[in-house]
């Protein structure tokens, strides 16, 4: 199947807010005609080939045109009036970025800055880019470059282009990421400093608007402080005032910020670990050795990143990389810093006593921080009357870049609107809800999610039993918890839903989700097996430890007889007994489950591991009948508010006379008459009756009786 590829006119986009960005602008009939959401990538086929970010182009403009910048059009080599061609295409996260610019750039940007300008851009070799931050949609750069440049750079940092000379991996467009290693090309390498000191690129945050993370502040300006200040009081006690810290976190959590807040008082040298990690292993050697020697009066070393210089599977200069860092750490006045967002990566000789032999977590905010954190972020904004608590809470997953991008995009939509109407710029509450449907959490880019949405349990037609056995079992713990704590009992850890095909399971999630504010992980049939041994064991701990990050959160194993089986029963080698012992560890392990429910959902019950479905694991069964008469009719009407029915449809009488449909072919059906009523007349105004009844010929119910029956009798007998 080939892609799709539309020819469009190009036009010239003149928004300052998306000046040389490296955004491109489209209609939303060609994003949907493209199969691409916004904010994806897209390919530009003119002259020459390139890549951009597509996002969604003004109300009126016209269908058939794009909007490009002057730099991306000169990229594609195109004019305005134009045509050029569009498509989707893959785009990798890059290893590594090289670009070259004028003298003073490279000798007054370091690799730091320079990557977090080009954050969220997609490049190719040969493209220009400006140093001008995305800054719109998700993954995308803050304000710290914005300022680091203004302090380093001046305002000539402003048209400032630069010529991307290399990427890895090669051969396509790639994008920038948090832990890509963006550096200058070769001609000006040399121009750059091998270390850092922090005051230099980014201004460091008040103590005080750490909001979440005081507690690892205060620890760590305590060890600071007895490690460098008075370490003969450690000495007297018989213990070394060595001192080496490694800070962890998910990505975007402030942890390099921390440690800047924290030593912005004491000399500090900073070395950007993927930026170090992607050159030669000689040269990685060398700067190294420069940074310790610049620390060996007094100070403190800091390396972001580290797992892109020290990775799990070492290579033969990361022993002598230990060996420098560790006589660092034994220098008396000198502490060493590192942080990581995959700790799991990083080399384990890291962890040694002698080196990084303490360390501070940094945990994704809860809601009553992330309210903290959008009061920090708006306190300077003109606002209008704003319920953050509302905001906050439909926020879970977000760390405080992605609460800065929330409000960078609400910003947007506010500018927007003032430009047009000539009021008084202020962000208002649909400023905000409108931009929570545009930014995603970092936490969440690497693992498939439920489409959530606006549906509730509200608008899940009857079903009355199910919907508030689900309430108690996966909303109450994680909306009252005090309750469950005063009366004494732990909340369930999981509910399982059974029924026949096309009764609503997956809907159910999804409605629960929405009304509890949750972000749901998913994992269908067997997509966590792998023929590795170790891998899928591996995966499912991966998917329990992103669920622990975003809490609160839903596991949903859609189809779980097909991941959890009955043990000793298969011949797969034994991978699926593996997956079913690791979901059993972990659902009720040595490790707490905190604020994560896992839901399971399956038309075969009687297949799945017993021991799965006991007190503490999937404990609570929920059955999702086949819809009867009233259910129908509530579906019906549910599915039917956006269609047009004319007067002479009976929803009522058509319920009773749909025995034996399920939900989804009742939704079905409605979309099939829809469909006939455009077959009959292209410009029809609704669906009539007779509509309806020809789609009936086409759409029959697909419920088995027999299923049914064994799935009710399996119900009676719980």
């Amino acid at each position: 199947m080939t892609s799709p590829e539309l020819a469009l006119t190009v036009r010239l986009n003149t928004s300052a807010a998306d000046l040389r960005r490296g955004v491109v602008r489209l209609h939303p009939e060609a994003l949907a005609a493209l199969g691409i959401r916004e904010w994806d990538a897209i390919a530009l086929m003119g002259a020459r080939g390139t890549a951009a970010v597509a996002g969604r182009a003004p109300t009126g403009t016209p269908a058939g045109t794009i909007l490009l910048d002057d730099v991306t059009m000169s990229n594609v080599g195109l004019t305005e009036n134009s045509s050029v061609v569009v498509g989707p295409v893959t785009v990798y996260g890059a290893r590594s970025v090289s670009v070259t610019g004028s003298t003073m750039a490279t000798q007054s940007i370091s690799p730091t800055v320079l990557r977090q300008a080009l954050l969220g851009k997609v490049v190719s070799v040969g493209d220009t880019v400006s140093l001008l931050p995305r800054d719109l949609g998700p993954g995308t750069s803050t304000s710290e470059a914005t300022q680091a440049l203004s302090r380093t750079f001046g305002v000539a940092w402003t048209s400032e282009l630069l010529t991307v000379t290399g990427v890895d991996p090669a051969g396509g467009p790639v994008s920038v990421q948090p832990n890509s290693a963006v550096d200058w090309g070769r001609s000006s390498a040399a121009a750059v400093p091998a270390a850092v000191v922090v005051a230099a690129d980014v201004a460091a945050v008040p103590l005080d608007h750490l909001v979440g993370a005081q507690a690892q502040a205060a620890k760590l300006t305590e060890w600071l402080g007895l490690a460098l200040d008075e370490p003969e009081l450690l000495r007297t006690l018989g213990a070394s005032p060595h001192l080496g810290i490694l800070i962890t976190g998910p990505a975007g959590a402030g942890k390099a910020t921390l440690a800047r807040s924290v030593l912005s008082s004491r000399n500090v040298v900073e070395l950007d670990g993927p930026g170090v990690g992607a050159t030669e292993p000689n040269t990685r050697l060398q700067r190294i050795v420069d940074a310790v020697a610049a620390v060996r009066g007094g100070g403190v070393l800091l390396i972001s990143d580290i797992d892109a210089l020290l990775p799990s599977t070492p290579e033969p200069v990361s022993a002598l990389i230990l060996e420098q860092l560790r006589g660092a750490v034994a220098t008396p006045g000198v502490a060493f810093v590192a942080t990581s967002a995959h700790p799991e990566s990083v080399d384990a000789r890291l962890r040694g006593q002698d080196l990084c032999d303490r360390e501070l977590s940094l945990t994704l905010p809860d809601g009553a921080t992330r309210r903290a954190l959008l009061e920090l972020l708006l306190r300077r904004v003109p606002t209008g009357t704003l319920e953050l608590d509302a905001i906050a809470s439909r926020a879970p997953g977000f760390v405080v870049a992605d609460l800065a991008a929330l409000c960078r995009e609400a910003a947007l939509r506010a500018a927007t609107r003032a430009s047009k109407s000539g009021e008084a710029p202020e962000i208002t509450q649909e400023d905000l809800v409108g931009a929570l449907k545009v930014i995603r959490p970092l936490s969440r880019s690497s693992t498939e999610e439920l489409s959530i949405g606006s549906v509730t349990l509200d608008d899940v037609g009857d079903m009355v039993e199910t919907k508030q056995a689900l309430t108690e079992a996966v909303l109450w713990p994680l909306q009252h918890p005090d309750s469950f704590a005063r009366l004494g009992v732990d909340p369930p850890r999981g509910v399982l839903l059974y029924g026949p095909p096309g009764c609503g399971k997956t809907y159910l999630v999804r409605a629960l989700a929405s009304s509890g504010h949750l972000s749901v992980h998913a994992v269908k049939g067997a997509e966590l097996m792998d023929k590795w041994v170790g891998a899928s064991e591996k995966a499912v701990r991966e998917l329990f430890q992103r669920a622990r990050d975003s809490a609160p959160s839903l596991i949903f194993l859609d189809e779980i007889d097909a991941l959890a089986p009955r043990r000793g029963q298969s011949s797969d080698s034994g991978v699926s007994d593996r997956v079913v012992a690791a979901l059993l560890t972990e659902m009720d392990g040595v490790e707490p489950l905190r604020d994560v429910v896992v839901l399971g959902a399956t038309n075969r019950p009687d297949l799945i591991d017993p021991a799965l479905l006991r007190p503490g694991r999937l404990e609570r069964l929920v059955f999702v009948p086949p819809p009867d008469a009233e259910a129908r009719k509530a579906i019906l009407r549910a599915s039917g508010k956006s269609v047009p029915l004319a007067e002479d449809v009976d929803l009522d009488a058509l319920a009773v006379d749909l025995e034996g449909y399920s939900a989804a072919d009742c939704s079905a059906l409605l979309r099939e008459a829809a469909l006939t009523a455009m077959r009959r007349d292209m410009d029809a105004a609704d669906v009539s009756a007779a509509d309806v009844a020809t789609a009936r010929k086409t759409v029959r119910p697909s419920l088995d009786p027999e299923q049914v029956a064994h799935l009710q009798a399996y119900a009676d007998n719980r």
